[in-house]
């Protein structure tokens, strides 16, 4: 006997790679002992509170370190780190070639000479010299130029909840802000970034509300006009490579005419990067026009996607804010991994180093806890987004496999969610490991290209970029069939 089928998903349901979700358990109680570990070794303490280059923690009574002066100090009323010349970085080793101090108060305006740096300290009994020298000989004592911080000394702020007197001037404070992140590899990059970050934060900030509103409006659109959006968007972005295109190679010719183009060396780099964009720009167009040829038949099917697409919007309105909730706990994450990280820079043990200041390293097999930390942010990240992806797949095949439309679960997204948790977080562990070891080679190579940089010969340098850009190759293929 024929019997009609009945179109609904799955109810019964089981398991699926439970030893992957057993070793990601596992994994993830490793991170939870390191975050313990430099907790518990009061890594928390001087990464808060700060210490000075003796190893003082400021605000507090210290215990005499072997061999160092200045050190075991009574630091109660002095809660704030000051560094004697903030803007002196060492961009090879990426830290501050500065003296450290616990001051009571950070300097709220520049101070321009000794005298003043005196009448500071007398005036807020905050003390920017060395310990061993009283406000009373800072004009006087010839060992003031080089106990005392160098002049002008700029006006600084203490870092909310951190303790440290940063520097208020733009420019100097991008290259302490690069020092204090010790894991950037080009840190003249990262100075560049931050200055035009802060001067262009608001057009930023108005580019993502514009990009967020666009997205809005092209979702409800989708679910009226699919079939012409289709051909709209395809003309707009031929349109649009066109005309990016014939720009850029206008604003190089008309760079090269120039008789100032080759003045100075930021006009050679702005020229030699408008030929790269141009040439990429002609590549990228020539490959969307042979695209658009071979796969033309293929539009009506992105258009029966768009139409579905544009349903299941109507039906689920709640999934669009999905990457939002995605997005909350990846910054949650990251939060947590930078706050651990900056805790395993403070922790180990007290060392003297070559300039008779200390330092904190750790010894033995727990100075590569640094290596499992990253391997952590790279697997949980991935996690934490293919479970996004499988919490909107399994929303979208709900509706799209119940015939009625009227028996669709109270919260299909929910049921997704309780779906993933009960049953397939080992499928997702399995395929962000997956991902995580395409990475870590990639990110190894990408790092001993920047140690090496201006070192190798051209051979070594064009290989590694050869091996990084396969990695990256496969990297997206494995992301794509994860998906």
């Amino acid at each position: 006997k024929s019997s009609k089928r009945e179109w609904k998903p799955l109810e019964e349901h089981s398991c699926t790679d439970v030893p992957w979700l057993l070793l990601f358990i596992l994994f993830c109680i490793g991170m939870g002992f390191i975050c313990g570990y430099s907790i518990a070794t009061g890594a928390a303490a001087r990464l808060l509170s700060g210490y000075d280059s003796y190893g003082n923690i400021c605000g507090q009574k210290n215990v005499k370190v072997e061999g160092i002066v200045n050190s075991g100090l009574d630091l109660t009323h002095k809660k704030y780190v000051f560094f004697l010349d903030p803007c002196n970085i060492d961009l090879v080793h990426q830290k501050i070639k500065s003296l450290a101090l616990c001051v009571s108060a950070c300097p709220r305006k520049e101070l321009k000479t000794l005298a003043d740096i005196q009448k500071f300290a007398e005036t807020n009994g905050s003390t920017l010299c060395s310990y061993e020298l009283q406000s009373s000989e800072y004009t006087t004592d010839p060992r003031a130029a080089k106990l005392c911080p160098k002049y002008p000394v700029p006006e600084s702020a203490p870092i909310p909840f951190f303790h440290r007197c940063a520097p208020v001037n733009i420019s100097c404070y991008a290259k302490f802000a690069e020092a204090l992140i010790t894991f950037v590899s080009d840190s003249s990059v990262l100075h560049r970034l931050i200055s035009g970050v802060m001067t262009s934060k608001e057009i930023i900030m108005g580019l993502c509300l514009l990009s967020l509103v666009l997205s809005m409006i092209l979702m409800v659109i989708i679910r009226y006009i699919s079939r012409v959006l289709v051909w709209i968007v395809t003309i707009l972005v031929i349109l649009g490579s066109l005309g990016g295109t014939g720009v850029l190679w206008w604003l190089y010719a008309k760079q090269r005419m120039s008789a100032s183009a080759l003045e100075n060396q930021i006009a050679k780099d702005n020229l030699q990067a408008l030929l790269i964009y141009a040439i990429a720009a002609t590549v990228f167009t020539v490959v969307l026009f042979l695209i658009m040829l071979v796969m033309r038949k293929r539009v009506a099917l992105t258009i029966a996607l768009f139409h579905v697409a544009g349903k299941v919007f109507i039906h689920l309105p709640l999934l669009v804010f999905q990457p939002f909730w995605t997005f909350f706990v990846l910054i949650l994450f990251w939060a947590y991994w930078i706050t651990v990280l900056l805790f395993l820079g403070t922790t180990g043990s007290p060392v003297p180093n070559e300039e008779g200041f200390v330092e904190f390293r750790m010894v033995g097999p727990l100075k590569y806890m640094w290596w499992y930390h990253a391997v952590g942010l790279i697997w949980i990240s991935e996690f934490i987004l293919a479970c996004q992806q499988m919490t909107v797949a399994g929303a979208v095949v709900t509706y799209y496999f119940t015939r009625e439309k009227r028996n669709l679960p109270f919260t299909p997204i929910l049921a997704s969610v309780n779906r993933l948790v009960c049953y397939h977080l080992g499928t997702v562990a399995k395929g962000s490991f997956i991902i995580t070891l395409v990475k870590i080679p990639r990110m190894i190579l990408m790092y001993i290209q920047t140690q090496l940089k201006g070192k190798e010969n051209a051979c070594a340098r064009c290989m590694l970029k050869a091996c990084i850009c396969c990695l990256w190759c496969l990297e997206k293929c494995l992301t794509y069939l994860n998906q």
